[in-house]
């Protein structure tokens, strides 16, 4: 349905996040759990006024664009599209933390920490988009 300039996905994953979904994935199917895949999203939040979400989709939205994560489903919260145009989802495991993290253009800014952020927003209210 979207895309960016040059045909790739609204979203592209790393090997690393697509890993972790298939793992991720296979812990659900353990427990019994039957999830599409996982959602990608933002929500109001943080000091710097948002952040990212990744949750189990147990289905699909209306409007909601999916991500081939090598296998795996990796779905774009329609509400969030705008957002994440042309970000790369990635996962990092540290000695402090481990998660997924987003490479996004559209960010005008990020908190000390690096768990929220603000994007750019044009006058007429809406996101710009790199």
């Amino acid at each position: 349905m979207f895309g960016t300039p040059g045909g790739k996905p609204i979203l592209t994953v790393t090997d690393r996040a697509s890993q972790q979904v298939k793992a991720l994935m296979a812990r659900a199917e353990k427990k019994g759990e039957r999830p599409l895949g996982v959602r990608v999203g933002v929500k109001s939040g943080g000091c710097s006024g948002m952040t990212y979400v990744v949750e189990y989709a147990t289905e699909q939205k209306k409007f909601e664009e999916v991500v081939d994560a090598d296998g795996n489903s990796v779905f774009v919260d329609p509400t969030a599209t705008m957002f994440l145009l042309g970000a790369e989802m990635d996962y990092e495991e540290t000695m402090f933390r481990s998660g997924f993290t987003f490479s996004n253009p559209n960010e005008a800014d990020r908190c000390g920490c690096g768990e929220s952020v603000s994007f750019k927003i044009g006058e007429d209210g809406q996101p710009v988009t790199a």
